[in-house]
């Protein structure tokens, strides 16, 4: 079951993509929303996956298995 979702928007006003993440991911409002700053689906969509891995690459938490 999916905990999140992701979903690259296109801004009508600048033409750049923003992010909205959801949380849990069947919300109706976003919980996160970036600015539109990506000129592709794709940027905004790698962009967000690698801020996502740093980010639990470097959070400090050790391996529970």
């Amino acid at each position: 079951m999916a905990l999140i979702r992701i979903e690259a928007v296109k801004d009508d006003r600048s033409g750049l993509y923003l992010v909205e993440i959801y949380h849990p991911a069947d919300a109706t409002q976003p919980f996160v929303t970036t600015e539109p700053r990506y000129k592709t689906v794709a940027a905004a969509e790698t962009d967000t996956i690698a801020i996502l891995a740093s980010g639990a690459n470097n959070s400090g938490f050790k391996d529970r298995t």
